[in-house]
């Protein structure tokens, strides 16, 4: 039956399927040339629970980025010691040497001394490296530091000021943004910029934000900007603390963001970060992102191989049960697809992602919840000659079964009711 199953050139948003994310011709606000910042190798490995990844796993998710399309990478915190020194200066010259598009960023303290290691890093490798100097800017921080916003005033105008005079960009980040106070958000980021910041992040950085707050928040951000600079980027980055990090980052990009930032499997301090692979599925659904999915899983599995952080069974797209079913009406509707002749509708009739999309395929399994149609396509895919009998006798034992059977399982089963694989063509008997 494999054989006969075509591709279905037909757009998603047919008739077969009623969309209510398009009702009104609703579509997604974004900026045109909207830009992706992957924090996997900076920000991702603050989790206490990951390992840091060896140097050739770093360069080749450099890679999987690169062919993924991704915009920006932080390459790391030179303030974090020797090996990240060493770890980053080699990325940057992987990224020269290959020629790659990906545009290095790295975070920094807004300090001078770790400016001025990143400095010494773009000198040695010849390329300027996008200094993210970051800063706390909540009324907590600032009460629990003893900072007081002069300080901090003082303290953003000289790092910002010293990057600039060495020939780096400065991406200015403000450290709990969602919670700081209106004023304090106006000074911070006006007197970035009039130093010489060509971008301002504002982050979520305990995931407090919802999206209502996000709206708001980048309404006064932009505001701001406008006073001083029109022309200055602002960029999105959000945490996962109350689970909203996708739903916060896809209102900041409606609310006209330039750049949102993520990490592979939402790795990260606490609860994590935005999910960068869940973000670009989503983005593609959209119709924002228009490029190839097809080193995304790789990119997921070397994440969380180099990482050593598990894919939940259950994750979205790149768990174990994301494609896979053994409920007897979900696998009833998938093969009269597939008797249809159609993978397109297959792969939407009990999915809300294609998994064609990303390369993966829907897998029917027999259980204590399956039916007749999953017993009778198993055997159809693994060249058994189905009979009413044999059906039975192994959806018995599927009732009687705590847990899906495993292949081998159901092999024993139809061995021992005498099941017999179907003659290929031309063969005698």
């Amino acid at each position: 039956m494999a054989d006969t199953v075509q591709e279905r050139p037909q757009d998603p948003r047919s008739t077969l399927i009623f969309d209510w994310n398009r009702l009104y011709d609703f579509a997604f606000r974004h900026k045109p040339a909207l830009e992706l910042n992957d924090e996997s190798l900076r920000d991702g490995l603050q989790s206490p629970s990951v390992r840091d990844p060896l140097l050739p796993q770093k360069i080749r998710l450099l890679h999987l980025m690169e062919e993924l399309s991704v915009d920006a990478v932080d390459l790391g915190l030179p303030g974090a010691g020797v090996n990240a020194v060493e770890h980053i200066e080699t990325l940057m010259r992987e990224i020269i040497d290959q020629k790659m598009r990906i545009r290095p960023n790295c975070a920094v303290r807004t300090v001078i001394s770790d400016i001025q290691a990143l400095v010494e890093i773009s000198n040695r490798t010849g390329r300027p490296i996008e200094a993210a100097t970051f800063i706390g800017s909540s009324p907590i921080r600032q009460y629990v530091e003893d900072w007081s916003l002069d300080r901090l005033l003082r303290m953003t105008e000289e790092a910002v000021t010293f990057a600039v005079r060495n020939g780096l960009p400065v991406m200015y980040v403000t450290e709990d943004t969602t919670r700081a106070h209106p004023d304090t958000v106006r000074q911070l980021y006006q007197t970035a910029i009039r130093a010489g910041a060509t971008r301002i992040c504002v982050c979520d950085t305990v995931g407090h934000a919802t999206p209502i707050g996000v709206r708001a928040l980048l309404h006064h951000v932009r505001a701001l900007i406008t006073e001083v600079n029109p022309d200055v980027k602002v960029d999105w980055h959000g945490h996962s603390d109350r689970g909203l990090a996708i739903p916060n980052t896809m209102m900041a990009i409606a609310s006209g963001v330039d750049r949102v930032h993520a990490t592979g499997l939402g790795i990260g301090e606490r609860c994590g970060n935005t999910p960068m692979d869940q973000l670009m599925v989503n983005l593609a659904l959209e119709g924002i992102f228009e490029g190839s999915l097809e080193k995304l899983s790789e990119y997921v599995h070397l994440i969380s191989e180099a990482t050593g952080v598990p894919i939940p069974l259950n994750y979205p797209v790149f768990g174990a049960d994301a494609f896979r079913t053994a409920t007897g009406v979900h696998a009833a509707a998938i093969v009269k697809a597939l008797r249809k002749g159609d993978r397109w509708l297959a792969d939407r009739v009990y999915s809300g992602v294609p998994a064609a999309m990303v390369g993966e395929t829907q897998t029917l399994e027999i259980g204590y919840m399956s039916g007749r149609s999953n017993v009778d396509f198993w055997l159809e895919t693994h060249g058994y000659t189905s009979t009413p009998e044999l059906i039975e006798h192994i959806l018995r034992a599927a009732k009687e079964s705590p847990r899906v059977l495993t292949d081998e399982e159901i092999h024993g089963l139809v061995a021992a009711g005498q099941g017999r694989r179907r003659e290929a063509p031309g063969s005698s008997a």
